[in-house]
C-alpha cells in the first residue's frame, strides 16, 4: 500500500474515533456496541489484564483476508508470555496476583492497529446486544505492549494518549514519539533516533565520506530519521548528493527511479535509513544491476537482520556497517521460544496456522492449505527447521518486551503496596500507572547503540573506501567552494607567496610574519634570508679589493712625491697641498670599506660622515690648488699685488674653513636625525635587506649638495685656468679630473635611486671610488710619470720655460700668413705674403723680425708666470 493509502487508513480511524466520542456525549448513559466486535488472537484471562499488539501478518484486505505470517512479531509475543509467565510464577513480584493478556493482530495496518487499541481500552468485544451498564467503568487493560513500528505507534499514543493508557513499545525508535505533549502516555525500551541519527553521522564522519547519498524508508521512521541525521551531517560538513524517499508498496517506476539515482552518482558511500522489509524492496532492484561496491551505513532496522543479509546472494551489502542494539541474553527465553509443542494443544487459530507455516504441513481441519502439502502430525521437531523463527539475532528486541513487562509488573507491585500478599482493594487507574515513574521512567533509554562491525568485508579492514566531492586539500593550499555546488565540493588552490595552510582542507591561508616568508611547498613559514652587502661575496670582495688597491695606490704616490720632495716638479705643485690631498685620498678610499659589512648603529653613522667629509677635504685641497694657479697666473700682470692675499697660510685656512662647514652639517644631521639600521621588508618579498635608513634625508643631500657645490666650483676654476702655460699643465688636469669626478656623481644619482637593495650600496661605493680614482690619476700620476720616466723634464730649467718647445704655437701674424697661402696668396708688404703671379712665395724681412719679437715677448710672459708659480709653492 502507497503512503497515501496508509494517511487515509489512519484519517478513518481517527474518523471512527471521533464518531464514538460524539455518541458518548450523548444523552444517553448506556454504551452500545457500535461495528464488528474486534477479537483477540491470543487472550488469557487473569486479575489484571495487559494488551499487545503485534502485526503477525504482513498485510491485510478488508478485514479477512490474511497473509504471510511473519514469525518475527510472533517471537514478540513469544516473549511477552515468557515474560508474564515469569511473573505469575513469581514469589516476590506481584504475589497472589496473576496477570492476563489479550494480543490483538493489525496485519501491518495502521487504521486496524486504532480499533484494536480502542478494542483494549473499552472491552466489551463479545457483546452484539445493547447494554445498559454506565459507560464509566475502567478499561479492560492497564498497559499496553506494542506496536514495532513508528507510524502505528504515533496513531495509537494519539487515540490513547487522552486516556492515560501506557502504551509501551519495544521498537518504534521515532524521535517525534519523544514530544510528551503529543504523545503523554507513549514510553519504549528502544532509545529513540534522535541518538541513532547522531551516531550515523558521526560514524560517517569518522571514516572521513563526505558526499553520500541518502536512502529513507517513506514513514515517520525514516522521515523523522534522516532529518536528524542531515541536520547532524551539515554541522559536520557531511554533504549528501541525494537523498530519496520510498516504500516497498511503490509502484516499479518510483523505485526505479531511485536505481538511477544510484547508478549515475558519483558518491560511494549509502546511509540508508529502511525498515527491513523496505530493505527487502531495494536490494532485490539492485540486483538486477549488479549494482555491487558501494559503502552502506545502515540503521538498527536492518543493518543486524540475519534475514536481510541471507537474502542478499549478490553481496550488494558486504562490507555494510551500521549501528545495533547490544546483545543480551535472557535466561531461558530461548528454550521458551522454541519449545513449540505446547503451542500444538492450543485452541487458537494463530498457533494452527503459525505450526502450518512453520513446518509446512497442513492439518486435515484446516480449510486453507494448499493441496500439495504434508499432512501434519504435531509432533514435528523444530531443531529440524532453518527460517527466520529459529533465528535468534532479534534477542536484543525480545529483551525489549521482557523489560517492558517486567516495568508495568513492579510499577503494579508499587501501586498495590505488594510484600507478601497484594492489596487487592485498590481502585487502579492509568493515571496512577503514568505516575510511578520510578519504574515506568527507567524503560526509557537515552543510549545504548553500539556499532555492529559483523558484516564488515575483509577488504574493507584493509583499505577503507573513499567517497569525497573532492579530494582533501593539502597543506599549502586553500578550499574554494566550486559555484552551485555543495560545501563538499570545492577546489585547492595555491596560497599566495608570503601565505601558509598547514593544515590539510584549510579554509583560509595565514599570511606570515613580516619576517618570516611562505616555502616552496607553502606549508611553513621560513625566516627571510637577511642581504646585505658582505666582505664573503665576490662584489663586496672586489670592491674591498678596489679600495685597498687605490689607498695602497695613493700612499706609493705619497711616498713618490715624499722622496723627490725637493724636485722642481713636487715643489712647483704645492708640496703641502699634495700631501693633504692625498691623505684625504686615501681616506676616501678607505671610507667606502665602512659601506660593506653588516650595517650597525655606528656604522650607519660614520659611513656617510666619514664619507662627506673626507671628500670635502680632498674637494677642498684641489680647489686650493686650482685657486693657487689662477692667482699666480694674476699676480704677473703688470701692478698686480694679489699673491699676498692668497698664501700658504690662506691656503691652510681655505682648506679648513671649507671642511669645517661639512663638519659641522654632519654635526646637525647626526644630531637631529642620525642615519640608524633598517630591516626593508618592501623591497623583496623573500629577503630582508639589511640597509641604513638616513634618517634625515635633508641632512643626506645637504652633504652631498655641498660636495657638489665644491666640485663644482672646483671645476669652473680649473675650466678658467686651462690656458696657462704647457709646461704648468696642472690646471688642464684639474679641469679634466673634475670632469670625471661631477660625471661621476651626476650619473651616481639616478643609479642610486633605482637599485635594489644591496645593489644601492654597492653603486655608491663605486662612485666613491670611480671619483676618488679620478682624482688620484688625473692629477698626480702625470707628474710620477715625469719624476720616475722623465727625469730630465724635472728641471728648474723646464719649470722656468727657458726652453723654447720643439713645435711652439705660431703667433697671430703667422696664422694669418698661413690662412693666406691656403688661400694661395703670396707675402705683401703688409701682411707678408703676396699674391699669386707677383713673382713667387717669400717672406720679407720685416714679417720675420715682428714673428721673433712675439715669440720673444710670448716666452718671457711664460717664464715669469713659472718663477711667480715656483715662488709661491716654494
Amino acid at each position: 500500500m502507497t503512503s497515501t493509502h496508509r494517511w487515509s487508513e489512519q484519517g478513518w480511524a481517527f474518523l471512527q474515533l471521533f464518531l464514538m466520542v460524539s455518541f458518548s456525549q450523548t444523552e444517553e448513559p448506556v454504551c452500545r456496541q457500535r461495528g464488528d466486535p474486534e477479537s483477540p488472537q491470543i487472550s488469557k484471562d487473569g486479575d489484571i489484564l495487559l494488551g499487545g499488539i503485534f502485526s503477525f501478518h504482513s498485510s491485510w484486505k478488508d478485514r479477512q483476508d490474511t497473509f504471510t505470517l511473519n514469525f518475527r512479531e510472533f517471537q514478540f509475543a513469544q516473549a511477552m508470555l515468557f515474560a508474564i509467565g515469569e511473573i505469575n510464577n513469581s514469589t516476590d513480584l506481584l504475589p497472589g496476583i496473576s496477570l492476563g493478556y489479550k494480543m490483538y493482530d493489525t496485519c501491518g495496518s495502521i487504521a486496524r492497529s486504532v480499533r484494536v487499541a480502542l478494542a483494549l481500552a473499552n472491552g466489551h468485544e463479545t457483546e452484539s446486544a445493547p447494554s445498559d451498564e454506565p459507560c464509566t467503568r475502567p478499561a479492560q487493560v492497564l498497559a499496553i505492549m506494542g506496536e514495532t513500528s513508528s507510524s502505528p505507534c504515533m496513531a495509537i499514543a494519539t487515540v490513547i494518549g487522552p486516556f492515560h493508557i501506557p502504551m509501551i513499545s519495544h521498537f518504534a525508535t521515532c524521535a517525534c514519539l519523544s514530544d510528551k505533549t503529543k504523545y503523554p502516555s507513549f514510553l519504549r525500551t528502544i532509545p529513540s533516533d534522535y541518538y541513532q541519527s547522531r551516531a550515523l553521522a558521526q560514524l560517517v564522519r569518522h571514516f572521513g565520506w563526505t558526499w553520500v547519498g541518502a536512502i529513507r524508508s517513506n514513514d515517520d521512521y525514516g522521515n523523522n530519521g534522516m532529518a536528524t541525521f542531515t541536520e547532524t551531517a551539515q554541522q559536520l560538513d557531511i554533504c549528501l548528493e541525494y537523498s530519496v524517499a520510498f516504500f516497498r508498496t511503490d509502484p516499479p517506476k518510483k523505485i526505479q527511479k531511485i536505481i538511477d539515482i544510484i547508478r549515475t552518482s558519483s558518491s560511494k558511500v549509502i546511509v540508508a535509513f529502511l525498515s527491513h522489509m523496505d530493505m527487502e524492496v531495494l536490494i532485490h532492484e539492485l540486483s538486477k544491476y549488479n549494482l555491487t561496491g558501494y559503502q552502506w551505513v545502515g540503521s538498527e532496522g536492518w543493518i543486524f537482520d540475519s534475514q536481510t543479509a541471507e537474502r542478499d546472494i549478490h553481496h550488494i551489502l558486504d562490507g555494510a556497517i551500521g549501528l545495533s542494539i547490544p546483545r543480551a541474553h535472557v535466561s531461558g527465553m530461548r528454550e521458551f521460544i522454541l519449545d513449540v509443542k505446547p503451542l500444538n494443544s492450543s485452541s487458537c487459530e494463530i498457533f494452527t496456522e503459525f505450526w502450518e507455516t512453520l513446518f509446512s504441513c497442513t492439518f486435515k481441519r484446516s480449510t486453507s492449505s494448499a493441496g500439495n502439502q504434508k499432512e501434519c502430525t504435531g509432533h514435528e521437531d523444530v531443531t529440524g527447521v532453518r527460517n527466520s523463527f529459529t533465528d535468534m539475532s532479534l534477542m536484543p528486541i525480545f529483551n525489549n518486551v521482557y523489560k517492558g513487562v517486567y516495568a508495568v509488573a513492579h510499577a503494579l507491585h508499587s501501586i498495590l503496596g505488594c510484600n507478601e500478599t497484594c492489596n487487592n482493594k485498590v481502585l487502579l487507574s492509568f493515571f496512577m500507572m503514568l505516575l510511578s515513574k520510578r519504574h515506568l521512567s527507567d524503560i526509557q533509554p537515552n543510549s545504548y547503540l553500539q556499532l555492529n562491525l559483523q558484516n564488515i568485508f575483509l577488504l574493507f579492514l584493509m583499505q577503507v573506501p573513499v567517497s569525497v566531492c573532492s579530494e582533501k586539500c593539502p597543506p599549502g593550499t586553500r578550499k574554494v567552494l566550486q559555484k552551485g555546488k555543495p560545501v563538499c565540493c570545492y577546489d585547492c588552490i595555491r596560497c599566495a607567496e608570503g601565505e601558509i595552510s598547514n593544515v590539510t582542507d584549510s579554509i583560509t591561508c595565514i599570511r606570515c610574519h613580516p619576517e618570516f616568508w611562505s616555502n616552496d611547498r607553502r606549508d611553513a613559514c621560513v625566516k627571510k634570508e637577511a642581504e646585505f652587502l658582505s666582505y664573503e661575496e665576490i662584489m663586496g670582495a672586489l670592491l674591498s679589493a678596489a679600495a685597498l688597491f687605490g689607498a695602497c695606490m695613493t700612499v706609493v704616490v705619497a711616498l713618490i712625491f715624499f722622496k723627490y720632495r725637493k724636485t722642481p716638479i713636487v715643489r712647483a705643485n704645492n708640496s703641502e697641498l699634495s700631501f693633504l690631498l692625498l691623505l684625504s685620498l686615501t681616506l676616501c678610499f678607505l671610507c667606502s670599506l665602512t659601506f660593506i659589512g653588516r650595517p650597525s648603529e655606528w656604522s650607519c653613522m660614520l659611513r656617510h660622515t666619514a664619507f662627506g667629509i673626507t671628500f670635502v677635504l680632498c674637494i677642498s685641497c684641489v680647489l686650493g690648488k686650482t685657486i693657487v694657479v689662477l692667482m699666480a697666473f694674476r699676480a704677473t700682470l703688470p701692478g698686480s699685488n694679489v699673491m699676498k692675499w692668497f698664501g700658504t697660510t690662506q691656503q691652510r685656512l681655505s682648506v679648513v674653513a671649507f671642511t669645517l662647514i661639512q663638519v659641522l652639517i654632519c654635526i646637525v644631521w647626526l644630531t637631529v636625525s642620525p642615519p640608524f639600521p633598517l630591516k626593508n621588508l618592501k623591497e623583496f618579498k623573500d629577503k630582508i635587506i639589511l640597509e641604513c635608513a638616513l634618517g634625515s634625508a635633508v641632512g643626506f643631500w645637504a652633504v652631498l649638495g655641498y660636495i657638489g657645490l665644491l666640485a663644482m666650483l672646483c671645476f669652473l676654476l680649473a675650466f678658467l685656468a686651462r690656458k696657462l702655460p704647457d709646461n704648468f699643465n696642472e690646471a688642464k688636469f684639474i679641469t679634466f679630473s673634475m670632469l670625471i669626478f661631477c660625471a661621476v656623481w651626476i650619473t651616481f644619482i639616478p643609479a642610486y635611486v633605482s637599485s635594489p637593495g644591496k645593489f644601492s650600496v654597492a653603486v655608491e661605493i663605486f662612485a666613491i671610488l670611480a671619483s676618488t680614482f679620478g682624482l688620484l690619476i688625473c692629477i698626480f700620476i702625470p707628474k710620477c710619470y715625469i719624476i720616475l720616466l722623465k727625469p730630465e723634464k724635472n728641471t728648474k730649467k723646464n719649470m722656468m720655460g727657458k726652453v723654447a718647445p720643439k713645435y711652439g704655437k705660431l703667433p697671430l701674424r703667422g696664422r694669418h700668413l698661413r690662412k693666406n697661402r691656403a688661400q694661395g696668396g703670396k707675402p705683401s708688404a703688409s701682411t707678408g705674403w703676396l699674391k699669386r703671379g707677383e713673382g713667387g712665395v717669400r717672406e720679407s724681412k720685416a714679417v720675420r723680425e715682428q714673428g721673433q719679437e712675439e715669440r720673444q715677448t710670448k716666452q718671457k710672459t711664460y717664464s715669469d708666470c713659472n718663477v711667480a708659480v715656483l715662488n709661491v709653492h716654494q
